[in-house]
């Protein structure tokens, strides 16, 4: 219990820390205009209250992420909880901060147009291709799962379910309503169904991990504590390195993350509410993600081997379920049903968004007219569509390669915004290149890909390539520093 309390003190202490640096060293400047004024247009570009955004924010960033990734990761043990607070404060933040600041400054821009503006033309059309197709498998993951789960949805323990026999029960027929909401949250001004009803989600979303938390803190459960080396090990064995770092991204580090700060840039009142918003809204996602960790190593009896056979059953969604409805009774299990459909839900409705505004951004086409709207996502909705009728798995087993590599992108981009604006570059310069490291010994390692290297050539490998990245940035550092000199 005590590592849990400390780690909570440590994101607490870092938002008012930590996160004043990184906004000191973007450059805040709250006298300069926000393009949810200069560009206000009723449709994306539209002020909203500060609470509001950053409520949207934290929904948009979060899904399912800080409960099934930290659930997942429990499995590793305590050290799960050393990744989520370094992870979150160092690098999540920073990467959150900077992807959406960035669009701030560059007129409410799109993931892919700012990797162009700082790395280049052959960046900003690999920035394209990765984010639209990373986007397109998330809406379409987040129509097909929350499907599922509603036609087969179950109110009676061990029953047909309320629903058997009827169109209710049909994936199918949840597959079209799930479409036809996603459109219409896609095309409509974001005011109107996102701004109104999200916060309350997002709000649901946080109660539901505060009560499991408070339960937890009641029953005085026996979470695992840091007290040695030994600690930093997989109870099984397993390597930490580098599948940790994939394992726990929402809560820790996620190049999604990145796709979803420019929608809230575009409603931002003033540069100062960037901290609340961005660095704001993933320190609090990596809370809910070490509640969830803490409670996922303790809840079940034998604890992570109790987690681990419970995973095996059901997935993580099983797990919510058993907790919520454990702790928190039939209230619980409403909340569970919240979280688990209504979250990827939430999610996937803002990835859409997300490819429209970005296709119309590397296009020049203004969004205000419907008409324009309507010809760019109809034909997105087209190809979901059939994506969600063939099997995807082959392609989806790279999302989180892909997830990992935009937030490397994304890290390298605010370092030369920094570079170019004479500021501090070792605040994303440092992230990412322990996560370039990261993705080598990944792609050397995991079974999507060719190699199948052993573990020590693939750590050697990403500390060979992250030392010489440390190093050529050391000598640019080196470099400028003479020549203002």
């Amino acid at each position: 219990m005590i590592t849990f309390l400390c780690a909570l003190a440590i994101l607490f202490v870092a938002y008012f820390t930590y996160g004043k640096f990184v906004e000191k060293t973007f450059g805040m400047d709250d006298s300069r205009p926000t393009p949810a004024t200069t560009q206000a247009d009723g449709v994306d570009f539209v002020p909203m209250s500060t609470a509001k955004v950053y409520l949207i924010q934290f929904l948009n960033i979060a899904g399912l992420g800080p409960l099934y990734g930290p659930i997942m990761g429990a499995l590793y043990g305590p050290v799960a909880f050393f990744w989520i607070i370094l992870g979150s404060i160092f690098a999540g933040g920073v990467h959150d901060y900077m992807a959406g600041m960035m669009s701030v400054r560059n007129k409410g821009k799109s993931l892919p147009e700012l990797t162009g503006e700082y790395l280049g033309e052959t960046s900003r059309y690999a920035m394209l291709f990765v984010s639209v197709m990373l986007l397109l498998f998330v809406g379409v993951v987040f129509i097909v799962g929350p499907a599922a789960l509603m036609a087969n949805l179950t109110f009676e323990s061990g029953g047909p379910g309320v629903f058997a026999g009827t169109m209710f029960a049909s994936k199918t027929f949840w597959i079209a309503v799930i479409f036809v909401y996603y459109f219409a949250s896609t095309i409509y001004p974001i005011d109107k169904i996102i701004g109104r009803f999200y916060p309350f989600f997002g709000a649901v979303l946080m109660f539901m991990a505060f009560g499991v938390a408070g339960a937890m803190l009641f029953h005085g459960l026996a979470i695992p504590e840091i007290t040695s080396w030994a600690d930093f090990t997989h109870p099984k064995g397993l390597a930490i390195w580098p599948g940790l770092f994939f394992t726990i991204s929402c809560g820790a580090l996620s190049g999604f993350h990145a796709t979803q700060s420019p929608l809230m840039a575009r409603t931002l009142k003033s540069e100062s509410k960037g901290r609340v918003v961005f660095y704001g809204a993933m320190i609090t996602e990596a809370v809910i993600a070490m509640i969830w960790a803490s409670v996922g190593m303790a809840y079940f009896p034998d604890g992570i081997q109790g987690l681990s056979a419970v995973l095996a059953k059901g997935g993580p969604g099983l797990v919510v379920n058993e907790i919520t409805v454990g702790y928190l009774g039939v209230f619980g299990g409403l909340l569970a049903i919240l979280g688990v459909i209504a979250a990827p839900i939430t999610s996937g409705d803002t990835a859409f968004r997300a490819i429209r505004l970005t296709i119309a951004d590397r296009f020049n086409i203004p969004q205000m007219s419907v008409q324009k709207r309507l010809m760019i996502s109809v034909p997105i909705f087209v190809i979901a569509f059939f994506i969600t009728q063939i099997g995807f798995a082959a392609i989806w087993k790279y999302f989180t390669f892909s997830n990992q590599m935009l937030a490397a992108f994304v890290l390298w981009t605010g370092t030369a915004y920094l570079y170019q604006h004479g500021r501090n570059i070792w605040m994303t310069a440092l992230p990412a290149t322990l996560l370039t490291g990261t993705l080598v010994g990944y792609v050397l390692t995991a079974k999507e890909f060719p190699f199948g290297l052993s573990h020590t050539i693939a750590v050697n490998s990403g500390l060979v390539v992250g030392l010489a990245v440390f190093l050529y940035l050391l000598k640019i550092s080196i470099s400028r520093k003479k020549v203002i000199a």
